[in-house]
């Protein structure tokens, strides 16, 4: 056995240096410009409508001089063609015309197809408002159809297909050089000019929700922005909230014409929560295609528009106009930064002055939208009165960086590590009390840092520092919650799972009700660990392949072949002191990286503090009474109770209670695990703070298209120095695999011992240990490939409503523990329907959403045990003999 386990730890080690060898180059984060085809007008439109519908891009009215330039005296045309491009190499067909000629609109696409609104001609602006969309030209009648209840009118005969515009409520006043964006499904608009020879702009934010029916369709008047009216702005929905960029405002000139002022001025706008004034642009963006590009999960991009510059020097400059600014700039949500993020296409041509439409140029007075992927910006206006046919089209890349030589060779040195730990583990596990709990004798602190280690995932290692980079501390006092719970974990729970000389936690629940109740915990723990494998190596694997480019399938397979090798050769113990070991690294880590993100702003830890407390972002405690928020009640009471459904009824925890010597060191560990959450508390949110506090000061180092939840491993990869880099991803491995480990140990306790040898009462010791090891490594390379089929799919859907199913149990589980511990009337069939009234009740309560999910785990436990309780009393069971299994007679622990 040591032989083979020698040969498989030499192939794993050289496996898993193969899967991480490959360099990756570092790239900068940009925008990759190409062009679709040019639409088929030779002059271009400015002020156009586009979008897309049925997956054709299209691009709708606008205006241009056909004639010639304007200061020659040549009159502007307003257009109603429409135009569609089905694929990116073929050519755009008309196919359809607007319901009069317009520009200077605002376009959105939407789920059904593009939503136009307002516009204008050459006499008037309007407040109209209809969709553009596809439709299939056989269903609709040859002058009129109607399209989800509302009018609708063919404008086309193609014969396939055909756009149709649709009705919608017009706005509160007519409208043009507007902005907008949709938000979920309702559409905010802002600002804009009333009539073409209005002398002011308009104040105004209005809202439309298209979820609603068609009777209930309707405008609402919302707040305004607190700065000054404006047209020619743009406007960008990101992170749940509207926002407003730039713009014009108009003001009496010397002459006593409307002159433009321009604004640099900005504005977020969170819907229940109203307006607030954001940082200002480095530099005026009137007219930037719009709505603004969202990307990643908390930038904006504003491609390019007019800074000013030159806005009155048009009668001098006229066709040697140097056109637009081509800089993107970019905003980041979190920390309330602009950067600027590379540039648009700007090629001039030979002669940029009499052929612009040579070159390629930024414009502006158009549209962003994206499409296959991609971000279109079609047409629009490149100089004063000149426009262009071009289409531009940007492909956002993704920024990985080098991980380098000597950070694989540390996580390759830590590889080895843990298997030799299995391996040296391994000479001792002669039963399935070895296997199981150790022979009792693993010390009391590396059982306390063991849980400590299996409660800590990578998740948890990722989200915390991401979510006190993203917000503040309102999470930091449920986390100290285990403080709490502790001395009632070890005064009314542990004495049973000792003195009872219990393996799994659910042999108690059959001494206390029935071996139904038993298989039913046991089960309901089994399938919901099932799942937690997959994602506890899917999500670190993602963040990793985001940062540094590793292939996610190597490094899921890596993971998941170590944990298993280890804790199929070592058991319970290896795992403990892999546990030990992985939970140092951990700690040591991100205590590191603390340090460093602290030397990296500029006045160290002084000014983390001060831009942190300017900024809120350690407030810690919402004082209000709202059951569906994180109110300071609902996270304490919430979170407190949330620690009985892992300390009491978790097999994972409950099993490192078993491998110590008495109850006494037991206890000890529970009260070690407990202690060690303060300083780590400290440290995770610190580590966001510091992370929100660096990246303020260095907004130009994150990345664009990156995931909020991988800022700290974009941190580490980036920041780090070399080896050092290495073992603190050491350490996010580390998190990964103390759960993923203890999750196989456990379930293969569980379905040994709860069903195995439970009703297989014939089987020997050596066969429910080889039994347990084969199972082992099916349950590693379950949990191995459920990750790497969630890495095929690109989504963590399949986890949600995995959770969204089995979390139902969570808090019922942990309700029959309570329910057999606290009382005496609660029976086997009683409790059994309690489990059930409880997974209905959550489910109406999740449905609902009246509640916040800290309350979740609460609602389960009471649900249960009142239920179980009451049921009891209507379905009385066999007399059985409780003593010594309720906190009214608890007996001694067995020797």
């Amino acid at each position: 056995m040591r032989r083979v386990a020698s040969v498989l730890a030499c192939s794993l080690a050289m496996a898993s240096a193969a899967a991480f060898a490959t360099e990756t180059r570092q790239s900068q984060a940009v925008l990759a410009w190409s062009q679709l085809p040019v639409l088929p007008d030779p002059i271009g439109f400015a002020g156009p409508f586009a979008g897309v519908a049925g997956d054709a891009l299209i691009v709708a009215g606008g205006a241009n001089f056909p004639g010639g330039r304007p200061w020659d005296g040549h009159r502007k045309i307003w257009h109603d063609r429409i135009f569609a491009l089905n694929e990116p190499d073929t050519e755009w067909e008309q196919v359809g015309k607007l319901p009069r000629p317009l520009a200077y609109g605002v376009s959105l696409t939407a789920m059904d197809g593009v939503v136009c609104l307002g516009g204008g001609d050459k006499d008037r602006h309007y407040a109209d408002v209809f969709m553009l969309k596809w439709a299939d030209g056989r269903t609709l009648n040859a002058e009129h159809g109607t399209m989800n209840g509302r009018r609708a009118e063919s404008t086309s005969t193609h014969p396939s297909l055909v756009i149709v515009h649709s009705s919608l409520p017009s706005m509160p006043k007519p409208a043009a050089f507007f902005c907008g964006a949709l938000l979920d499904q309702t559409v905010y608009v802002a600002g804009g000019q009333e009539q073409p020879d209005s002398p002011t702009t308009l104040k105004t934010f209005w809202a439309l929700d298209l979820s609603k029916k068609d009777d209930q369709l309707k405008w609402q008047q919302l707040e305004p922005w607190p700065g000054r009216p404006r047209m020619l702005a743009a406007a960008a929905v990101q992170d749940g909230s509207f926002f407003l960029f730039s713009g014009v405002d108009l003001v009496a000139g010397e002459n006593g014409q409307p002159k433009r002022e321009y604004l640099k001025d900005a504005y977020r706008f969170a819907p229940g929560r109203g307006w607030k004034r954001i940082a200002d642009l480095p530099r005026p963006a009137a007219a930037a295609p719009t709505p603004a590009v969202a990307l990643g999960q908390s930038h904006i991009l504003l491609l390019g528009g007019d800074s000013g510059e030159f806005a009155f020097r048009l009668n001098e400059l006229k066709d040697n106009h140097p056109g637009f600014a081509p800089g993107i700039l970019a905003y980041h949500t979190i920390t309330d930064t602009w950067t600027k993020m590379g540039e648009m296409l700007k090629e001039l041509g030979d002669d940029p002055a009499n052929d612009p439409n040579a070159g390629v140029w930024p414009p502006v007075t158009t549209v962003a939208a994206w499409w296959r992927g991609r971000i279109v910006v079609p047409t629009g206006e490149i100089r004063p009165g000149v426009r262009t046919p071009r289409v531009l089209w940007a492909e956002p890349t993704l920024t990985t960086l080098g991980f380098g030589r000597l950070n694989y060779a540390v996580i390759v040195f830590y590889v080895a590590t843990l298997v030799a730990m299995g391996v040296y583990f391994s000479r001792r596990e002669k039963s399935t009390d070895d296997y199981f709990r150790g022979g009792r004798r693993v010390p009391w602190w590396a059982a306390g840092l063991s849980i400590f280690g299996t409660q800590l995932s990578a998740i948890t290692f990722m989200a915390i520092p991401a979510m006190a980079y993203r917000t503040d501390w309102v999470y930091f006092l449920g986390n100290m919650m285990i403080v709490a719970a502790a001395p009632v974990v070890v005064w009314l729970y542990l004495p049973f799972y000792r003195r009872l000389d219990v393996t799994s936690a659910y042999e108690y629940l059959e001494k206390r009700f029935n071996l139904a109740t038993r298989l039913l915990g046991s089960a309901a723990f089994i399938l919901f660990q099932l799942g937690r494998m997959g994602v506890i190596l899917y999500l670190p694997a993602l963040a990793l392949t985001a940062v540094t480019g590793i292939n996610i399938y190597y490094a899921i397979i890596a993971m998941g072949l170590l944990a298993t090798l280890y804790t199929v050769l070592g058991g319970i113990e290896a795992v403990i002191w892999t546990d030990v070991l992985q939970v140092v690294v951990l700690l040591g880590g991100a205590l590191l990286s603390l340090f460093m993100i602290v030397g990296g702003v500029e006045g160290g830890l002084g000014a983390v503090i001060s831009m942190g407390a300017a900024e809120g972002k350690f407030h810690a405690a919402n004082l209000d009474w709202n059951i569906a928020t994180t109110a300071l009640w609902v996270v304490i009471v919430g979170r407190f109770l949330e620690q009985f459904v892992s300390y009491t009824s978790d097999q994972t925890v409950v099993q490192r209670y078993l491998t110590t010597a008495d109850e006494k060191q037991a206890a000890r560990s529970i009260w070690t695990n407990a202690v060690l959450a303060i300083p780590a508390a400290i440290i995770f949110f610190g580590l966001g703070t510091a992370l929100w506090a660096f990246y303020r000061t260095h907004p130009h180092l994150l990345n664009p298209a990156g995931r909020t939840d991988d800022i700290f491993p974009w941190f580490i990869i980036q920041q780090l120095p070399a080896g050092v880099a290495g073992l603190v991803i050491a350490g996010l491995f580390a998190a990964a695999m103390s759960s993923l480990d203890s999750s196989m140990n456990s379930m293969a306790t569980a379905i040994t011992t709860d069903f195995y040898r439970r009703l297989k009462r014939t089987v020997s010791d050596r066969e429910c240990l080889n039994f347990a090891r084969v199972l082992t490594v099916l349950l590693g390379a379950a949990g191995t490939g459920f990750a790497l089929y969630m890495a095929v799919l690109q989504s963590t859907s399949m986890w949600d409503q995995y959770t969204k199913i089995i979390g139902l149990f969570g808090g019922g589980l942990a309700g029959l523990f309570a329910a057999g511990v606290l009382t005496r009337r609660a029976n086997g069939a009683g409790i059994i329907v309690g489990f059930a009234a409880s997974a209905v009740v959550l489910y109406v309560v999740k449905a609902s959403g009246a509640v916040h999910f800290f309350l979740y785990a609460g609602i389960g436990i009471a649900t249960c045990v009142a239920a179980g309780w009451l049921a009891s009393w209507l379905l009385p069971g066999a007399v059985k003999s409780i003593d010594g299994l309720t906190i009214y007679s608890v007996g001694k622990e067995q020797s």
